[in-house]
């Protein structure tokens, strides 16, 4: 009698167990994937995220040119190389943003009118000296850290190695370039 409860018991637990997992493989069925294998919705979300974020960094970057053409002053000398270092690696982020919302199934926006509409980071014009230069650049990435962490935090949520990998690694570059400039301010 024990026995027969015993395996009563066992063949219940299995039961249920095959239940849950039963239900789990019906909702990984229902729910939709993209060509890489990411919920279409979580995905949706990074790219309208990875949109904002590569319409900032073209405001970023139209900012880094204009320091780098209209410095002045006695720090005009080193200013100007670290302004064109600074632009040129915005640009190759600019293209590895574009290409991630690319291989996530979403179109780049591609437009100033796009790019200035969901702009958050400061625009810099007219800044010619140096100081004023620098805080723009170190209040701009201050920003563009907060939005790579939104992007961040989605790409976690929706199992998106790709995209946090790239958010990371930006992530800690930029904050190396933020205790950077603010060691030049002090």
């Amino acid at each position: 009698m024990i026995k027969i409860l015993k395996l009563s018991i066992v063949i219940i637990y299995y039961r249920f167990k095959f239940a849950i997992l039963l239900n789990y493989k019906l909702k990984q069925i229902k729910m939709k994937r993209t060509i890489l294998g990411l919920d279409v919705e979580k995905n949706t979300e990074t790219v309208k995220k990875l949109n904002i974020l590569l319409s900032n960094f073209q405001v970023y970057y139209q900012s880094l040119r204009g320091l780098h053409w209209n410095i002045k002053g006695k720090s005009f000398f080193e200013l100007h190389v670290k302004f064109e270092e600074y632009y040129t690696d915005s640009q190759e982020k600019i293209d590895l943003i574009a290409e991630r919302i690319l291989t996530l199934q979403g179109v780049p926006l591609h437009t100033f009118s796009d790019y200035t509409s969901r702009a958050v980071v400061p625009i810099g014009k007219d800044i010619t000296q140096d100081v004023e230069a620098v805080k723009l650049i170190s209040n701009t990435l201050s920003k563009l850290l907060e939005l790579e962490r939104e992007v961040l935090m989605l790409s976690d949520d929706g199992n998106d190695e790709g995209t946090n990998s790239m958010m990371s690694d930006f992530i800690t570059e930029q904050e190396k370039t933020i205790w950077m400039l603010k060691s030049w301010l002090s």
